[in-house]
């Protein structure tokens, strides 16, 4: 495992290199919860960056491609329902898993109708949760049925994340 942490602009990176990462933007103010989510994504073998505030968010995904993130509602600074919406506004198609304390059918709707892929309540199950996020990247763009990735002599088929080398 090796962890970079940059305290200046508040992103904790964590990389776990036994399978390949999927990249990740949590953008979560809890502290608890974002270790916690941190690490039980890392344990999946994906990439983490873990922003604490929408200001936050929002730079880290206009700035780098990110295939999946993870958006609380209740954030300092933007709120996640503005930062989801100015997101598809500016034309960025990451799948979006909104996860938050607000549970009522407005704030359900409101969600999703500014762009989210999918919308989870707190407290949640965490095997729901990482079923869930799977299943979002298995339907993202990246994930597509025949998508191969190819270097040199290694191909990677970017839906079942299968490996072949030629030698």
């Amino acid at each position: 495992e090796f962890r970079q942490v940059d305290l200046t602009v508040g992103i904790v990176r964590v990389i776990n290199s036994q399978r390949f990462p999927m990249r990740i933007l949590l953008v979560e103010d809890d502290r608890q919860l974002g270790e916690g989510l941190t690490e039980a994504l890392t344990d999946e073998g994906h990439v983490v960056d873990w922003v604490t505030d929408g200001e936050m968010g929002w730079v880290q995904a206009t700035d780098l491609t990110y295939d999946l993130m993870v958006l609380d509602v209740m954030l300092p600074k933007i709120n996640g329902i503005h930062l989801c919406r100015r997101l598809r506004e500016a034309g960025r198609r990451l799948p979006i898993l909104m996860l938050t304390a607000r549970d009522t059918n407005t704030d359900k709707v409101a969600g999703l109708d500014a762009g989210a892929d999918d919308y989870v309540v707190k407290p949640f199950d965490l095997l729901e949760l990482l079923a869930r996020l799977r299943a979002l990247l298995r339907r993202s763009t990246l994930g597509e049925a025949g998508t191969m990735l190819t270097w040199e002599h290694a191909q990677l088929d970017a839906a079942t994340q299968i490996g072949r080398a030629h030698v």
